[in-house]
């Protein structure tokens, strides 16, 4: 054991019966992590508790352990098959699962009887289970306030609260879900929220729903002096229409050695794979639409060098830490400054050179500017290759490999030479030379780069454009030839009999559905909210699988809501 071990506290250093710490030690933990170390004592004290981590730090163990301590502590008061004694709320179907598994293993010598609701899973098992008692129930939101209101999630009597994974849910919209299950709690429980970012909105509830908590915001390890992070920022203004063909261009042009590319849903992860692999680039998705298995192979691959791209939604790359990544790239600006500052610590880690590089339209460069403002460092504007830059790039390379091929060339017989020469006979040298590359170019693939991508420019300060548009998805639909179009390809409409009139928004409808479905809220396309009815954009290979998890469990505003496929309409109005 070093000297830093022996000045590290151990997990029998907090208080931690025998039974949790027998668990933690049979997992081969010796020393907490630091949001760990921070955050035990205080929960198993009571304490309400405010904490900023990102992903893979040892968060579930940080509130699972001290909920468990605690409920174990009042088991002997409280009567079997009564109201929960615990409720963790997580943003999607597939945290859910991961957490209800680690507080499982976690609890087994004290028999802790865990249960998981989500949206999509047939209701009845999860009735009979809460019928019968459990101690802990880990839920998605919209899950959690159909089992309330069916009279079968008892809050009354709750202990514990944990917000886990708190601004990918505020980000999925699911606050007013979120609201309306704090405010069935009773006024006595202890509230722990955990997020990865802290934006204002996070504060705003801790404010509202936290009382006097302790606050641990775990920063990632600081570096010796010398090594600190070094990313080159790079932002490439491109026209929205052509974000996925520039990506293409750019990420042949930068060449990295192991990259992640973050997009906002699922439909655009897989059409970003297949645009990159059809360029020859070694690209793979992940989303939560694997399996746990499936994205772990995925992972690994990247680990090992096999693949050289990641194309990810956020959530499905939280937690990710490969130290082979050179290159994040946003195919979209992310919704907040914090999600940047997030993504980007992934690279430039202890003393080596990281790119973090944005595809952003013009709209969005309000946004960049607030990243500048937020870590005081530039972004650089920058246009995207021309076909003209990347076949000169290409060029280039092949200079630089036949330089390299003629120093180390040998006096072996292979007979290419006497090709070469006997060529040279009849022909021009320069023009076998010229032949041959050409011919080394045809086999190797070199991708079609199309016509060129319109420039753009950046807005002027002070237009509309520059400050922020509204939220896009509010604006849609309310009334005008909005309402008029076609999907875009790869997806289909829902109808919803909820609208204006039943105070539905876009946040409401894409919390049902992410709750309810295994889509996640950057699945879900453009919203048009009319007055008793909303249409909603989901992708077309999900439909049936989204229609069939719907069924009978939509709720919106507190009321029972159809959704169906819509059958088309004449204008944004007909129906209201």
């Amino acid at each position: 054991m070093s000297e830093l071990d022996l000045d590290l506290p151990t997990f029998s250093d907090l208080p931690l019966r025998d039974e949790l710490l027998a668990v933690v030690d049979e997992l081969g933990y010796t020393h907490p992590s630091p949001i760990q170390a921070e955050a035990i004592t205080p929960l198993v004290e009571g304490r309400d508790l405010l904490g900023q981590a990102a992903t893979g730090t040892g968060k579930t163990a940080a509130f699972a352990l001290p909920m468990l301590e605690r409920m174990a502590d009042q088991r002997p008061s409280r009567e079997r098959g009564a109201a929960p004694f615990g409720l963790i709320l997580a943003p999607t179907r597939e945290l859910a699962l991961q957490v209800s598994e680690a507080v499982q293993r976690y609890g087994a010598g004290l028999h802790a009887r865990v249960l998981t609701v989500y949206g999509g899973a047939p209701v009845g098992p999860q009735l009979k289970a809460l019928h019968q008692g459990v101690d802990v129930v880990v839920a998605t939101p919209g899950r959690a306030i159909d089992l309330m209101n069916r009279g079968a999630l008892k809050l009354h009597d709750l202990e514990v609260v944990v917000l886990d994974e708190a601004d990918e849910m505020l980000d999925m919209g699911f606050v007013e879900d979120i609201e309306t299950l704090l405010d069935a709690t009773p006024d006595t429980r202890q509230a722990v929220l955990f997020s990865a970012t802290m934006p204002r909105r996070i504060e705003t509830l801790a404010q509202k729903y936290l009382r006097e908590p302790v606050t641990v915001r775990i920063r990632r390890e600081e570096v010796a002096e010398g090594e600190a992070p070094k990313v080159r920022q790079t932002a490439y203004l491109v026209p929205r229409t052509h974000t996925t063909a520039a990506l293409g261009r750019v990420l042949e042009a930068e060449r990295p050695t192991a990259a992640i590319v973050f997009c906002r849903t699922r439909l655009d992860v897989d059409a970003v794979t297949e645009t990159l692999t059809g360029r020859g680039l070694r690209a793979e998705a992940l989303h939560g639409g694997m399996d746990q298995e499936h994205r772990t192979r995925v992972v690994e691959r990247l680990r090992s060098g096999r693949t050289e791209l990641l194309v990810a939604t956020d959530v499905a790359a939280r937690g990710l830490d490969i130290d082979l990544l050179t290159h994040v790239v946003n195919h979209d600006v992310p919704q907040s400054s914090e999600a940047y500052v997030h993504r980007i610590g992934r690279v430039g880690r202890a003393g080596r050179e990281g790119v973090a590089i944005t595809l952003a339209p013009p709209s969005k460069v309000y946004a960049l500017r607030n990243v500048e403002r937020l870590t005081g460092q530039p972004i650089e504007m920058a246009a995207v290759p021309t076909a003209a830059d990347l076949r000169a790039a290409r060029l280039e390379r092949t200079r630089e490999a036949l330089r390299e091929a003629l120093a180390e060339m040998s006096a072996d017989d292979d007979g290419v030479a006497a090709m070469v020469a006997g060529l040279a006979e009849e022909f021009d040298a320069a023009d076998v030379a010229t032949a041959a590359i050409r011919l080394m170019a045809a086999a190797a693939g070199t991708p079609d780069d199309g016509e060129d991508i319109p420039v753009v420019s950046a807005p002027r300060s002070g237009s509309r454009d520059a400050r922020g548009p509204r939220d896009a998805r509010d604006s849609r639909g309310r009334g005008g030839a909005a309402g008029t179009r076609a999907p875009k390809a790869g997806t289909t409409r829902l109808f919803v009999n909820a609208g204006r009139a039943s105070g539905v928004r876009p946040q409401d409808i894409v919390g049902a559905l992410a709750n309810e479905s295994n889509l996640t809220g950057r699945d879900i396309g453009a919203i048009q909210i009319h007055e008793r009815h909303a249409l909603v954009e989901i992708p077309e290979h999900a439909a049936d699988d989204v229609l069939r998890s719907l069924r009978g469990t939509t709720t919106l505003k507190g009321r029972r809501a159809n959704v169906r496929r819509d059958r088309g309409f004449a204008s944004a109005g007909s129906r209201d």
